[in-house]
């Protein structure tokens, strides 16, 4: 199965689950359809009783009144069809950015390595988004523009079948030049948005790292990328407008000709010019509503085609969202079998783990951890300790041998380079504790080491960080890092190159801080070159040739 038939299946199995609020505004919109049959009925015999048979207008009160409820009832029914569309479509856009967001959760850190955060960004936002006109305007439209046309044609050959047939044979050119127009607009819109995503990922590229581009004087040279960049996407953007732009002028072109055909015929048939056929039994009545009618047959067909672009859009974004659908996750999320031994927090019994670009990387290998035991694990870069680490947080699964945790094992997992956001102090360390109060905080920071600092914050806890943690430094993020560690309830801590950017002063701060974590009962595994880090664990192994090794210290 090719990507657009398989985002055609994921859309369409989307869309099935709100069948019901669709199949009410198809309702809605032939009621709508309906109404405006009868107003022109109306409408036509009004001006034929007039004009034709001289009633007063005063005796025709009562056909105005229903001609004003006819056209109340096809507001409100057009009212119901929009409403229900956007509704359908505010659950669709739900359920796919929820899977979407579903899947990015089994992914892991992980399987989100090769991705960049505007673009997993942008698919999570903009391209569910770009799924609105098609579910709320285009699925219902596809309906109406069968039905309604048959109902129009049937009226009109019930007054004249040569008109009919007139606007039978004019019918299948707009579909011709939808599927023609749509073809092309799909390529148009999925290149679109991988333009956006690159577009994404330079600039926010550009702004973290600005301070770099400022001490090397790169920040015009980088001003004009981005610009360049802005420049290229204006121009993907103006291509599917002018698509759009050029196939309706097409459409209306040929709905125009169309229209006029119908009314020379209607109009020479009433002079008497043409005989053939049931032109010479054309009246004021029928030949006015055939006329009336002619633009509400293809009017239907024109917002299909107008909407069509919705579906390409959708499609566009479609095949993107399951791209990322098919990647599969390195991990199953079942729960782990619990230890063998009884005091053990984790286990890992001949466990091997390969990537796909490496090989193997670890295994086989047997590792047993205590509760509040200090381990320490060391290894030349790229021997695979951040893999070891990620396979005890369960980011991934191994592809031999068995993963053994405690039940309901919290994990807590910090590096080098924490993640801190946009934020107050206060907001930071909820992230871990949600439901923590300003005491608990205070208890945290006072543990890592950063009570004193921020009871001299004019602020304290409302004290504004950047995003990343602009206004710390890196020991001050380490230490704001392990509080929020200390306000998790986590018995397993995991810790890759905890103090690899900290000055000597900061790194003791910092393992004392550690060690205060292992004395409360809690387990860690330290990942690190340095020494310090290495003196403090309980244990030593080495990692060589993906196997561990004990390390003795005399």
């Amino acid at each position: 199965m090719t990507q657009a038939s398989t985002s055609r299946a994921w859309l369409a199995g989307l869309a099935r689950a709100e069948r019901g609020r669709l199949g009410l505004a198809v309702g809605c919109g032939l009621v709508a359809g309906l109404a405006t049959v009868a107003q022109l009925v109306l409408l036509a015999w009004l001006v034929t009783s007039l004009l034709v048979e001289g009633r007063a207008p005063s005796t025709l009160f009562p056909a105005f009144a229903v001609l004003a409820g006819l056209m109340g009832l096809r507001a409100l029914a057009q009212w119901g069809q929009e409403t229900l569309g956007l509704a359908a479509s505010l659950r669709l856009r739900r359920r796919a950015r929820r899977e979407l967001l579903d899947h990015l959760e089994r992914l892991g850190p992980v399987g989100l390595t090769g991705h960049h955060s505007a673009s997993l960004a942008q698919r999570a936002v903009d391209q569910v988004e770009a799924l609105d006109g098609y579910v709320a305007r285009f699925l219902p439209q596809r309906y109406l523009a069968v039905l309604l046309p048959l109902v129009i044609l049937a009226v009109v050959a019930w007054l004249d079948w040569l008109a009919a047939v007139f606007l039978l044979l004019a019918a299948p050119l707009i579909p011709l030049f939808m599927a023609l127009v749509g073809m092309g607009a799909e390529r148009l819109n999925e290149e679109q948005f991988d333009a956006v995503a690159r577009l994404s990922r330079h600039f926010i590229d550009r702004v973290r790292g600005i301070t770099t581009l400022q001490l090397f004087g790169r920040t015009a040279a980088a001003t004009g990328e981005v610009q360049a960049a802005a420049d290229d996407y204006r121009r993907r953007t103006l291509r599917p407008l002018r698509l759009a732009f050029l196939s309706s002028a097409v459409l209306e072109f040929f709905a125009a000709v169309s229209i006029a055909v119908v009314a020379i015929y209607v109009g020479f048939g009433l002079l008497g010019y043409i005989t053939y056929g049931p032109s010479d039994q054309l009246t004021l009545f029928s030949g006015l509503l055939v006329l009336l009618l002619a633009p509400e047959f293809f009017q239907p067909l024109r917002s299909l085609a107008q909407h069509y672009h919705d579906r390409a859009s959708a499609l566009g974004a479609a095949e993107g969202m399951v791209a990322l659908l098919d990647e599969t996750p390195r991990r199953s999320g079942l729960t782990p079998a619990a230890p063998h031994t009884a005091r053990a927090v984790a286990e890992l019994e001949a466990v091997a783990v390969s990537h796909p670009e490496r090989g193997r990387v670890l295994g086989p290998l047997d590792l047993a951890l205590a509760p509040g035991e200090v381990l320490a694990i060391s290894g030349p870069s790229g021997v695979g300790k951040s893999t070891l680490l990620q396979l005890l947080a369960g980011f991934l699964d191994p592809d031999a041998g068995e993963r053994r945790l405690a039940a309901s094992l919290h994990v807590a997992w910090m590096d080098q380079r924490p993640l801190l956001v946009h934020g107050s102090l206060a907001d930071n360390l909820r992230l871990s504790a949600p439901e923590a109060d300003d005491a608990a905080l205070h208890r945290a920071l006072t543990a890592a080491g950063l009570g004193e600092l921020v009871a001299g914050l004019p602020d304290g806890l409302d004290t504004r960080l950047g995003e990343r943690g602009v206004g710390l430094s890196g020991g001050q993020a380490q230490r704001l890092a392990l509080a929020r560690v200390f306000l998790s309830e986590a018995r397993l801590v995991l810790l890759d190159e905890p103090t690899a950017s900290l000055d000597a002063e900061s790194e003791v701060v910092v393992i004392e801080a550690l060690l205060a974590l292992a004395a409360e009962g809690r387990s860690l595994v330290i990942a690190s070159h340095r020494a310090a880090p290495l003196a403090c664990a309980d244990r030593h192994l080495t990692l060589r040739d993906g196997r561990l090794e004990e390390v003795t210290h005399d």
